[in-house]
């Protein structure tokens, strides 16, 4: 397995596939990639030669990739809430930033669904018993 900016590249995936497993690398990035390093588009990772393996780590050295984008990222998403701006403020109560509806739907950010009104059979029953046990302790004090 070819290792480029410390990702394990899957052999026998073509390259333009394979590379896009780096954060920060994209099908659009490939393709400038490639050429500057004259890789052909068909070629599988398993059959790069050292040579070409350098020469694409080269390259995407030069880029922000892995590590240093995330930080960047973070850092920006930082800054968002440290200002107070609505995106910064939609971030830190982790609802969707970009104007996604939240009345239905946005259940990624939001999370599993949380009953307010209605109770299943199964939570009123195991309530009642609760207090049913209660009732009974304070019937057994009073005596």
């Amino acid at each position: 397995m070819p290792r480029i900016v410390g990702v394990n590249i899957p052999e026998k995936e073509k390259v333009d596939l394979a590379l896009t497993r780096i954060y920060g690398v994209g099908q659009s990035n490939v393709l400038a990639i490639l050429a500057k390093a004259k890789i052909g588009v068909n070629k599988r990772a398993g059959q790069l030669s050292n040579n070409e393996i350098t020469a694409l780590s080269q390259i995407i050295n030069k880029m922000k990739v892995e590590g240093s984008l995330r930080e960047e990222v973070s850092k920006n998403i930082e800054r968002l809430k440290r200002i107070g701006s609505y995106r910064g403020k939609r971030h830190f109560a982790n609802l969707p930033v970009r104007g996604q509806r939240t009345r239905t739907n946005a259940r990624t950010k939001r999370g599993k669904r949380v009953t307010i009104g209605a109770l299943k059979k199964e939570a009123y029953d195991s309530i009642r018993k609760t207090e049913e046990g209660v009732e009974k302790e304070k019937k057994g004090e009073g005596k």
